[in-house]
């Protein structure tokens, strides 16, 4: 008897050793998992607002293949090769997706630049916009304007506001455009850091012909220019002189992103403006204008800081092209107009 009660208490404290020299191996184990973790720099846990606004930035003078819009089987493509979405008829559910923001108690604000003859395009931008563009949703429109008495009195949605701001008038239609970016960059600063979730700029010489939602809401959102959408990339319009500021080589690029339509968070929109406008700055101490202003600027900013979420060509057209098979609706449209005639100078 005393012999197995000798027994049954050797064996307790053994049983008890290992038990203990457990607990410190599997301590020891995971504070030098983890240190190895820190070490090589791999995260965990990833927080939500982490995965949800990393940047998708790509090193230049990367080699890679150019991303189609239109499959060879005639189909448009749904992603980029970066794996952001491609909005397309059909690639959403309206209802679902408005119904999902709507929840969210957004404000979007939507700017426009209306100076000299282009305030004749205010009308019929803000009505079609009245039928089509973020109904439901908070919208709040800022027109950039030389003429506050030109601004017609349009008939808002009840969630719908608008304000007036005026700026100088200029004699160069190049001026204005490049002007577009420091003036977004400080109204960002100065109102929309507080006032708004999402903010847009839009280009006044434009129609909305169809809807217009939050499937169009990102972190940081561009348009695919309609006249560009099947070329070669060597073939884009990009600024090819090296001494600017918006170069880009011959042999890059994804896509030709339209300067009528930028959108996003409103911290990564004032980032687009911020970038450019520096940019731009930097340009014109050298006496360089870029091909195509601040359009120029922006298809090189989104080439190393990729769109989160990409627009179709649905959502830039132009009223001169006729329809083709791949864009089953035109949603935002640029109008026909005499250049001669609403511009200050050639």
């Amino acid at each position: 008897m005393a012999g197995l009660l000798k027994l049954n208490v050797f064996l307790f404290f053994v049983l008890t050793g290992f038990f203990t020299t457990g607990l410190f191996y599997l301590a020891y184990t995971y504070t030098s998992t983890s240190h190895r973790y820190k070490e090589r720099g791999f995260c965990l846990i990833v927080p939500k607002e982490h995965q949800e606004n990393s940047l998708l930035q790509s090193p230049h003078g990367l080699s890679y293949n150019q991303p189609s819009v239109v499959g060879p089987d005639g189909k448009v493509v749904p992603l980029t090769p970066w794996l952001a979405p491609v909005v397309w008829e059909g690639t959403f559910d309206p209802t679902l997706i408005d119904s999902i923001y709507k929840q969210q108690n957004i404000t979007i604000a939507t700017t426009v630049f209306a100076l000299g003859k282009y305030t004749q395009f205010l009308k019929d931008f803000l009505e079609s916009a009245e039928q089509n563009y973020f109904v439901g949703l908070r919208v709040h429109y800022y027109v950039f304007t030389d003429h506050p008495e030109q601004v017609p009195a349009v008939k808002l949605s009840e969630e719908h506001h608008l304000t007036v701001l005026t700026v100088p008038s200029s004699n160069r239609w190049q001026e204005i455009t490049l002007s577009r970016m420091a003036r977004l960059e400080e109204l960002i600063e100065s109102r929309l850091v507080n006032e708004a979730d999402y903010v847009f700029s839009l280009d006044v010489d434009t129609k909305f012909y169809g809807r217009w939602g939050a499937e169009t809401l990102g972190r940081l959102v561009g348009v695919i220019h309609p006249g560009y959408y099947q070329t070669p990339r060597e073939q884009y319009p990009y600024e090819r002189r090296p001494e600017s500021q918006a170069f880009i080589p011959s042999d890059e690029g994804d896509y030709y992103y339209g300067g009528a339509v930028i959108g996003g968070l409103v911290k990564d929109v004032h980032e687009i403006a911020k970038t450019c406008r520096e940019q731009l700055d930097i340009d014109a101490s050298k006496s360089i204008e870029a091909a195509w202003q601040e359009e120029s600027h922006l298809n090189k900013y989104f080439l190393y800081n990729k769109p989160s979420k990409v627009l179709s060509p649905e959502y830039l057209w132009q009223d001169f092209k006729p329809h083709t098979d791949e864009v089953k609706i035109i949603r935002f449209s640029q109008v026909i107009k005499n250049y001669a005639a609403v511009r200050p100078n050639p």
